[in-house]
C-alpha cells in the first residue's frame, strides 16, 4: 500500500489531474460494457423493388445496408417476414444489386430531426434538402410513426379558422384543429385551391406535404402558387411520383412529424397533404409486393389500417400546446366519390370539400359543390345566425339545381311556385358570392356578412 501511494504521489502532475481521472473512469466503464455482435445477412432475392435477405435479424421498420458489388451501400427498411427471411424495400435507387449482397443491419431509429430552421425550405422524404440553399439547421429529434395522444386530453374544436375563401368561410367554415378532405379529380383547381389557402390562412405556419405528385407541379407549387412571401412561413415535403413507394409514405410522415413539433411549440399550423390517395396507393404497391392479400378493388387491408393512422396524428394537441389544422387532398378516379380511399377518408375526417368538374368546365372558380360538401365542426363555431343563413342558402342553391333543366328548357312557368321564383332570381347572386379570384382574399367577418346580406330572413 506504500508503495502504490508512493507512486501515485511520484506520478506526473497531468495524471493526478481531475480531468484525467474522470476521463481514465469512461474509459474502464466501457470496456466493462459488451461489444454489441451485428450479424450480418445476404441478399438471396430481388423481385420488383422488394428485397428478401437472410441470415440477420431486423424488427418491422428497422433499417439495413445492402452492399453493392462496388461497394455502395443502399438504404432499406423491413416491411415484413417470413420464417428466416426479411423483407426489404429500399428507399433510394436499387442499381448494381446482385445475389449474395452483404446486409448489414443498421442501429438508426426511426427519428427525424425538426426544428425552426425548417422554414422556407423543401425536403425530401428523407429530410435532405431539395433548394440548394446548404445544411438545415435542427432544434430537436422527433419519431417518424408520430406519439400517440390521449383523445380525452386533447383540447375540444372551439374555434373557426380563416382560410381566405368565402364560399369556405362561410359555408363550411373550419375550426382550429379540424381535419377536411379535400376531394377532386384531376384538372379541377385542386391545387390552386391550396395555394389559396397555404397565402390566406391565418396560421402560424404551414407544412405542405407534396406526395406522388408530378415532378413538374412540385416546382411550380413551390414557385408560383405558394411564392416567396407564402415559402417564408412553410416547410414543403416534397416526395415526386418517380420515388419509390417508400418514400412516398415516408414524405406524408415526415411531414406530419414537422407539424407535430411546431403544434408542441404552442403554434396553430396548416398541414397541406397532397395527396391522401398517392400516400394510400404507396402503401398498397409495398404490401402487395410482399404478397399480402387485396381486399376492396386491389386495395390490402394494411392501406385501411394506416389511414386512419396518419389522419389522427393532426387535430388539437393538449393544454399548453397549438393545434393542426389538416386539409388532405382526396383524388376520385373518374369523379367516383365513392372510391374505397375516398370512402375511406369520409369516415375518418371531420368534413369534406368536393370540388365539381361540372362547375369547372363552366369557368365556376374555386369549383366548390357546396350540396355535396359539409363540415361536421360548423355548427360548434359559429353563430346561429351564419348557421340559419347558410341553411337559407344552400336551400334556395338546391331548389334551383333540381330544376334547371325546367328553367333552361323554358317548361317552368313564372309564378307556378314562389321558393322556385326566388331562386331563379337569386341564382346570378349566388353564383357571384360562390365564385373568388385566385388573388383575392375574403376575411373570416367579411364572409359572414356577405351571407346574412345575401338572404335575410
Amino acid at each position: 500500500m506504500a508503495t502504490a501511494r508512493l507512486d501515485s504521489a511520484q506520478a506526473p502532475a497531468w495524471r493526478r489531474s481531475p480531468l484525467w481521472q474522470q476521463r481514465l473512469h469512461e474509459v474502464g466503464q466501457r470496456l466493462k460494457q459488451p461489444v454489441p455482435l451485428v450479424v450480418e445477412g445476404k441478399l438471396s432475392r430481388m423481385v420488383g423493388l422488394t428485397l428478401e435477405a437472410v441470415g440477420c435479424q431486423t424488427p418491422v421498420g428497422g433499417r439495413c445496408l445492402v452492399e453493392t458489388a462496388c461497394g455502395k451501400r443502399i438504404q432499406a427498411e423491413v416491411v415484413g417476414f417470413a420464417d428466416e427471411r426479411l423483407y426489404l424495400m429500399p428507399v433510394g435507387e436499387v442499381y448494381g444489386l446482385e445475389p449474395g449482397c452483404r446486409v448489414i443491419p443498421s442501429r438508426t431509429s426511426g427519428q427525424v430531426k425538426v426544428g425552426a430552421g425548417l422554414l422556407g425550405r423543401v425536403l425530401d422524404g428523407a429530410g435532405n434538402p431539395l433548394d440548394g440553399k446548404g445544411p438545415l439547421s435542427y432544434d430537436a429529434t422527433f419519431p417518424l410513426q408520430g406519439r400517440p395522444l390521449n383523445p380525452l386530453r386533447r383540447k375540444p374544436v372551439h374555434e373557426p379558422l380563416d382560410v381566405g375563401i368565402r364560399a369556405i368561410n362561410a359555408l363550411l367554415t373550419v375550426g382550429r384543429g379540424q381535419r377536411l378532405g379535400l376531394f377532386a379529380g384531376t384538372g379541377v383547381g385542386k391545387s390552386v385551391l391550396l395555394g389559396m389557402m397555404t397565402r390566406f390562412t391565418s396560421a402560424d405556419v404551414v407544412v405542405v406535404g407534396l406526395i406522388g405528385e408530378r415532378g413538374r407541379e412540385v416546382g411550380d407549387f413551390v414557385h408560383k402558387i405558394l411564392g416567396a412571401e407564402g415559402l417564408a412561413r412553410s416547410v414543403v415535403v416534397a416526395t415526386p411520383a418517380d420515388q419509390p413507394p417508400l418514400m412516398r409514405l415516408h414524405g406524408a410522415l415526415l411531414a406530419t412529424t414537422i407539424a407535430e413539433y411546431f403544434r408542441d411549440q404552442g403554434l396553430d399550423v396548416l398541414l397541406l397533404m397532397d395527396s391522401l390517395t398517392r400516400y394510400a396507393q404507396a402503401q398498397r404497391e409495398i404490401a402487395l409486393a410482399i404478397n399480402e392479400p387485396p381486399a376492396t378493388k386491389g386495395y390490402p387491408p394494411s392501406v385501411f389500417a394506416k389511414l386512419p393512422r396518419l389522419v389522427e396524428r393532426a387535430g388539437c394537441g393538449e393544454e399548453g400546446s397549438g393545434s393542426i389544422t389538416a386539409f388532405y387532398t382526396v383524388l376520385v378516379e373518374g369523379d367516383d366519390t365513392n372510391d374505397p380511399i375516398a370512402d375511406a377518408a369520409r369516415g375518418i375526417l371531420d368534413g369534406h370539400i368536393v370540388l365539381s368538374r361540372e362547375l369547372a368546365e363552366a369557368g365556376h372558380y374555386p369549383a366548390i359543390d357546396i350540396e355535396a360538401s359539409i363540415s361536421r365542426v360548423m355548427a360548434d363555431i359559429v353563430p346561429s345566425s351564419q348557421l340559419e343563413a347558410a341553411r337559407r342558402l344552400k336551400k334556395c342553391y338546391s331548389l334551383y339545381q333540381r330544376n334547371r333543366d325546367l328553367i333552361t328548357l323554358g317548361a317552368y312557368q313564372k309564378g307556378s311556385d314562389p321558393r322556385i321564383d326566388q331562386a331563379i332570381s337569386m341564382q346570378p347572386k349566388i353564383a357571384e358570392f360562390l365564385q373568388q379570384g385566385m388573388h383575392q382574399a375574403v376575411g373570416l367577418e367579411e364572409s359572414r356578412a356577405a351571407l346574412e346580406a345575401l338572404l335575410p330572413p
